[in-house]
C-alpha cells in the first residue's frame, strides 16, 4: 500500500497535499484498493464550499457508492474534469492524476487533527 511521506490523511482516507495558500485533495490507495473498481466519480463545482467532515461527493465502484468527506473546511478552486471520463483513474493513480479537488482553506488550525504518512499507516494497518 502506497502512502506517501510528506502529505496529511484523515481518517475517512483522504489525503491533503499543501500547495501554498491552496490544497489539494484525493483518497488514499488504501481506500481505492478497499473499494475496488471506480465507474464514476461525483465532485463539487469550483465555487462551492465544502465543511470539514461533511460530505463533498461521491466515488462510486462495482462493489458500492462511498461518500467523500472533506479533510478541511473551504471554497473549491478546481476541480479535477478528467475524473468524468476516467474515473479508473482513481485506481491507478490515486496521489497524481486522481486529485478530487483543490481548495482554499478557510480554517487552516484544521489541518492540526489530520495525520502524518506514519500514523495513517498505523491506522490502516489494525
Amino acid at each position: 500500500m502506497d502512502t506517501p511521506t510528506g502529505l496529511l490523511y484523515s481518517d475517512e482516507h483522504e489525503w491533503v497535499k499543501e500547495e501554498g495558500d491552496k490544497v489539494r485533495i484525493g483518497i488514499t490507495d488504501f481506500a481505492q484498493d478497499e473499494l475496488g473498481d471506480i465507474v464514476f466519480v461525483e465532485l463539487p463545482e469550483v465555487g462551492d464550499e465544502i465543511k470539514a467532515d461533511e460530505p463533498f461527493g461521491s466515488v462510486e465502484s462495482v462493489k458500492t457508492v462511498s461518500e467523500l468527506y472533506a479533510p478541511l473546511s473551504g471554497k473549491v478552486v478546481e476541480v479535477n474534469d478528467d475524473l468524468d471520463d476516467s474515473p479508473e483513474l482513481v485506481n491507478s493513480s490515486p496521489f497524481d492524476k486522481a486529485w478530487l479537488v483543490v481548495i482554499e482553506p478557510t480554517n487552516p488550525s484544521e489541518k492540526e487533527k489530520l495525520m502524518n504518512a506514519e500514523e495513517y499507516k498505523k491506522m490502516t494497518s489494525q
